[in-house]
């Protein structure tokens, strides 16, 4: 019998009788700088990426080889002619050649929490790098994992040259990262920073030198970004077109007005949010933002109404077309009428927790802001109906759209109203969640809007159908989307006549919370022939329901919800699966009497089905 035996390794004996072993001699011993050599003499990025997968170690020298280092491949052939000639016949191209041509920055790549780290970034760099270029890179860290430092930022910087967007959100050990950033990828346009400590002044100094093109810069919540970094940055940076800078508590007037004015005539997009900016910047922004077209100042506590008066009145606003005004308690009536004057071409305003704004100064901002398209207030609790109705006299006849959430102070009166005439211009009315809106005030709303075909009235328990009959007799156009959650006092007679009325119009009906039942969905499938959107969750509707919805030949909803119907049950599966024709999405949480069994045969045969249970 034969029997195999490995060859071993020779035992040698030293001088002193001590025996060892032969060790074959390895690449490991080299130092970093001889290995460092040895990569840059490789042809092309597989061979590159090949070495990178060896080890950790390879992986990050691989990656810290700039494109400039790699030996150029005429030289490669000079040593080897031969190699070259034979490469020639076989028909091979030098990937050194091919890469010789600048990368575009295709690829976007996303690391997120573990898979946050410089192993991560060293291995992007290596495999971007001859395959088109890293265009886009966004790093999540988190609070309890975090290892993406300085030397994978360094790996991107020295691979990456072609890098256009790099966002890092919950870093805190990058340290100077961006530094080594800005010595490489000249070509950043767009910065993205939030809550990163260690990001510096130096940090944007650095990078405004090296990133000149840098038009998008949002900071967020980095304690140690001042004055001095955003100086640089208007100093290098004359393109930029977009600043959001929000809970940066060392940014004052200084930094913000030197952005400002360096990018007078570029800057159009401006988002200042708990910042310690006073008066004064208002006034800059008032003067410099001749080109902004969105503007954003929320929680600035530091700002009074004298601001907004010098803001408004400076006259320099004239291209601003979107503003949002929230949590600032300087806005008073006063400040808000001075706006409405200096922004001539404002076309949507949104309004959120302005405690001291009330109906004079909505009504006289109405009547000077003649280009307003979109009017929206959120927690605004002195506005009253008077308010709201008279700026409806008073709107500018281009105004579409108007919201009310959360005003506390809008309630039905009988008495003091002014003379009502209709407001043509308004296509979408929003209310939602004003206890105090109620079936006499939605009536004067259908008088004041005969127009609208986008109704939302969401969480208003004081609208019954009484209400909702008046709104819709004072239609003249038919309605498109109506939004009736949680109207718990809303039944089946508003809606089958809502039905009845606008079925050539209506597309999208949501019913979830309404006192509704079967007879509702018996109109909705004889009428309803362009309705592609529907919500009856927490209704009762039963089997019979969506059974009428099955066999009418009307119906193509591509959208349907039912969730929380405790009442639908297995006997719905085979008329979902003949709705399932045209479904795209499918909503079956909380439907208890639907078995799992039936679901798990649904999505089956509803593949093309979104289906959520």
């Amino acid at each position: 019998m034969d029997v195999y035996f490995p060859l071993s390794k020779r035992s040698r004996t030293s001088a002193s009788g001590e025996k060892f072993e032969q060790k074959k001699p390895s690449i490991e011993v080299l130092p970093d700088e001889c290995l460092f050599e040895i990569f840059r003499w490789l042809r092309g990025g597989r061979e590159r990426s090949s070495c990178a997968c060896v080890s950790k170690r390879w992986l990050i020298l691989v990656s810290n080889i700039c494109k400039y280092e790699i030996r150029d491949n005429n030289i490669i052939h000079a040593l080897n002619p031969k190699d070259e000639s034979t490469n020639k016949k076989v028909g091979i191209v030098s990937e050194v050649e091919h890469n010789d041509v600048d990368s575009d920055g295709y690829f976007t790549r996303n690391l997120e929490g573990k898979k946050a780290t410089d192993g991560g970034l060293a291995a992007i760099a290596v495999g971007t790098a001859s395959r088109g270029g890293l265009g886009k890179l966004f790093i999540r860290g988190s609070n309890s994992w975090n290892r993406v430092t300085t030397v994978g930022l360094r790996a991107i910087s020295r691979g990456c040259p072609s890098l256009r967007v790099l966002s890092l959100w919950n870093l805190s050990s990058i340290g100077d990262g961006l530094c080594e950033i800005a010595n490489g990828c000249h070509r950043l346009v767009t910065l993205d920073l939030c809550h990163c400590p260690a990001v510096t002044d130096k940090s944007l100094l650095a990078i405004a030198k090296g990133c000149p093109k840098l038009n998008d810069l949002t900071i967020e919540s980095c304690a140690n970004v001042g004055n001095e970094g955003l100086l640089a940055l208007a100093c290098y940076c004359p393109n930029l077109k977009s600043v959001s800078i929000k809970n940066c508590p060392l940014v004052g007037d200084q930094g913000v007005a030197s952005l400002l004015s360096s990018a007078s005539y570029s800057l159009t997009k401006l988002k200042l949010q708990a910042l310690n900016i006073t008066d004064e910047m208002f006034s800059v922004i008032g003067h410099y933002g001749k080109s902004v077209t969105d503007l954003s100042l929320t929680s600035l506590p530091n700002v009074s109404d004298k601001g907004f008066w010098i803001m408004g009145n400076s006259q320099g606003l004239q291209k601003l077309k979107s503003f949002t005004i929230a949590s600032c308690l300087g806005l008073t009536d006063r400040g808000l009428e001075a706006v409405g004057k200096g922004c001539v071409n404002l076309k949507q305003f949104y309004i959120f927790k302005c405690d001291l704004l009330s109906d004079k100064g909505l009504v006289s901002f109405a009547k000077v802001a003649g280009s307003l398209e979109s009017l929206q207030l959120e927690d605004c609790h002195r506005i009253t109906q008077i308010g709201l109705f008279c700026s409806l006299l008073n709107c500018s006849a281009k105004l579409k759209v108007i919201s009310l959430v959360n005003c506390l102070g809008v309630m039905d009166l009988t008495t003091g109203l002014p003379p009502l005439s209709p407001c043509e211009s308004l296509q979408s009315l929003s209310i939602r969640n004003c206890p105090g809106f109620s079936d006499s005030s939605l009536a004067v709303m259908g008088k004041l809007c005969p127009q609208l075909q986008h109704v939302e009235l969401r969480g208003l328990h004081g609208i019954t159908d009484a209400g909702f009959l008046q709104l819709l007799k004072s239609r003249n156009a038919g309605l498109v989307k109506v939004n009736l959650k949680d109207c718990v006092n809303l039944s089946d007679k508003g809606v089958c006549r809502l039905t009845n009325l606008h079925r050539w119009t209506l597309e999208t009906l949501n019913l979830d919370g309404c006192k509704i039942s079967d007879a509702s969905l018996f109109a909705i499938a004889e009428n309803c022939r362009l309705l592609g959107d529907l919500d009856v969750s927490k209704c009762a509707i039963t089997d019979s329901g969506i059974a009428a919805l099955a066999h009418s030949d009307l119906i193509n909803v591509q959208i349907l919800s039912v969730s929380g119907c405790s009442m639908v049950s297995d006997k719905s599966l085979p008329s979902l699966r003949n709705l399932g024709k045209t479904l795209l999405g499918l909503n079956l949480q909380q439907c208890k009497a639907i078995s799992r069994s039936a679901i798990d045969l649904l999505v089956q045969q509803l593949w093309r089905c979104n289906i959520l249970f």
